[in-house]
């Protein structure tokens, strides 16, 4: 649990850009001296999104805040990060390519530092452009939005920052698992099928995927462990079969492992009774 006096909630920025840093004058653009560290999103794993669910991947970092400036008076500073693709400046101004924080909260490490927690926002519907494209199943940069107001509340400096930092979007897979006959004689073939989807952000559907290798695993019952059994090549509409021989009853799922633009997926289980 987070110690130290919370000293800013940002309220959720969901529907709007909500980066004061985008529509600020050229003259303006200048070096606030903040400093973000410490940047780790979605716990350094890849971002998995579906079609429709929403999905908020947690963020944190640690801000350090220049002369003048303390974490006593939040509404004096500004700084958090997003991720973007292309140009930073272009993804800010316009939203497209462009996924911003959700929300988050700061606790006062000392006068100049804190500590931040809270979760980005990725919204697959049509109507936001978070994941309109099967492109978009890639590196995503991490960007910085930071500013510094003055007593009165105008802009003192603002400013976008890049890192070399990287988050993953992954398209979302689901698998499916029937085994049969049920129930079976032991020593009697088993028959075991499914069929793996993935998420189409450009149709918001699933589609089958083809050519991918899946495992078959098996659980007997009273374990807690699944070990493979048997290894298949999915087909031209994303479905798998394999043969195995009834010994015990159990549970049997279809396991894919992802790979750079896909996320892993374990299919339900379909329990088999053995007599």
């Amino acid at each position: 649990m987070r110690t130290g006096r919370r000293t800013v909630a940002v309220a959720t920025l969901v529907g709007a850009l909500g980066l004061s840093v985008l529509n600020a004058p050229a003259a303006q653009a200048a070096d606030t001296g903040i400093t973000v560290s410490d940047i780790v999103i979605n716990n350094g794993k890849p971002i998995v999104v579906g079609t429709s669910k929403e999905v908020e991947p947690p963020i944190s970092f640690s801000i350090a805040l220049p002369p003048g400036y303390s974490t006593a008076d939040p509404l004096r500073y500004d700084a958090y990060p997003f991720l973007y693709r292309g140009s930073i400046r272009t993804a800010a101004d316009t939203g497209e390519n462009f996924i911003q924080p959700g929300s988050y909260t700061c606790y006062e490490i000392d006068s100049k530092r804190a500590d931040c927690e809270g979760h980005l926002y990725i919204d697959p519907h049509p109507a936001q452009e978070h994941t309109d494209s099967n492109s978009d199943a890639t590196a995503w940069k991490v960007g910085l939005s930071l500013s510094l107001w003055k007593a009165d509340g105008n802009p003192k400096a603002q400013e976008l920052e890049t890192r070399s930092k990287t988050a993953q979007l992954k398209r979302a897979a689901k698998a499916t698992t029937n085994a049969s006959p049920e129930p079976v004689a032991k020593g009697k073939p088993i028959t075991v099928t499914g069929k793996l989807t993935r998420a189409n952000w450009s149709t918001k559907k699933y589609d089958g995927y083809s050519g991918r290798t899946v495992r078959l695993q098996f659980r007997a019952k009273g374990t807690d462990t699944y070990k493979t059994v048997k290894q298949a090549t999915t087909g031209s509409t994303g479905g798998m079969k394999a043969t195995v021989t009834a010994s015990v009853d159990g549970s049997y799922r279809w396991v894919y492992h992802g790979n750079s633009t896909t996320g892993a997926t374990n299919g339900a289980a379909d329990h088999i009774d053995v007599r």
